[in-house]
């Protein structure tokens, strides 16, 4: 089963083009599923047995991603005349009830106050501070700007964003491919100074963001400087990268923007993943009629 395993990892990897983290993911639940089962070709009791237990130690999306990674695993060995016996999985019924967590987002307060602390901090002339602040100013306004994953703008190559045009060409999850524009003047000019401000003498790097070595500036280093300056600025909130993402998709859609589009921009590919910031809206319902309904604004005489 080990050596029928690696064939179709090696299936995954070239034939259906399956990225890096979704072969990992793979190869430890069904490695972990292998070792579980006693015999190479389990009873559909046995399996439902071992799902039963993945319930009892994981959370229902890690239980439903295992599970899938299995069954995905069987279609494989089905189709390839492997079994012995028919596709436990046809007799096996699955139902999973995730629980709904909505995004949180950062109150456009503190994202003001944030940004305002950080301009301020730039107009340190210490040479080294100044070029570090405005690659930090960059990555904390192209977060907010794009909604991109901190990964994503982590791995954000040279050759792909053209300052002339404000186009960003993003490989995100799944090798999913998408554009993002820039349409922000100032973010552009701070883009373009944080590029005159790069040492010449760092190591050259096919990334645009990067560590004092001229290496990459990972998404580690970029939550360590987003607590950093979340904390200098006074702000007694935790704000971590992904929650620009969810305040620019939650923003956005309060401003009317159509779901569809926020689809796009986001590279999700389900709607239903961008629906719930359609839930998220739904809570400040209240606020936007109580500030913009035209009602609250006539001159009514009730009594």
């Amino acid at each position: 089963m080990k050596k029928i395993l690696e064939e179709y990892l090696e299936y995954c990897e070239y034939r259906k083009e399956l990225n890096y983290n979704t072969l990992k993911a793979y190869r430890i639940d069904l490695s972990q599923f292998i070792q579980y089962m006693s015999e190479e070709e389990p009873s559909k009791d046995e399996i439902e047995t071992y799902i039963t237990l993945l319930h009892k130690k994981f959370k229902q999306k890690t239980v439903k991603r295992k599970v899938a990674s299995i069954k995905a695993f069987y279609r494989y060995l089905e189709e390839r005349e492997v079994l012995s016996k028919d596709n436990p999985f046809h007799k096996i019924r699955l139902k999973f009830k995730e629980k709904s967590v909505l995004p949180k987002t950062i109150p456009r307060r503190y994202i003001e106050q944030l940004l305002n602390y950080m301009y301020k901090c730039k107009q340190n002339d210490e040479k080294n501070r100044k070029r570090n602040i405005v690659r930090d100013l960059c990555v904390i306004e192209l977060l907010f700007a794009t909604g991109m994953r901190v990964g994503e703008i982590s791995k954000l190559k040279e050759s792909s964003i053209d300052l002339e045009s404000g186009m960003i060409y993003i490989i995100g999850k799944g090798d999913k491919e998408r554009n993002v524009q820039i349409v922000d003047r100032d973010i552009l000019d701070l883009l373009t100074k944080y590029i005159s401000l790069r040492d010449r003498k760092q190591k050259q790097s096919d990334y645009f963001f990067r560590n004092e070595r001229g290496t990459r500036y990972t998404e580690q280093s970029i939550r360590i400087m987003i607590k950093k300056y979340t904390k200098e600025a006074g702000i007694n909130m935790k704000i971590t990268p992904h929650m620009f993402r969810h305040s620019f998709a939650t923003y956005l859609v309060e401003e009317g923007v159509d779901i569809s589009c926020l689809r796009t921009l986001l590279g999700h590919s389900s709607i239903k993943t961008t629906q719930i910031y359609i839930y998220v809206a739904v809570s400040v319902q209240a606020e936007i009629l109580k500030r913009k309904h035209p009602r609250n604004k006539m001159n009514i005489m009730v009594n």
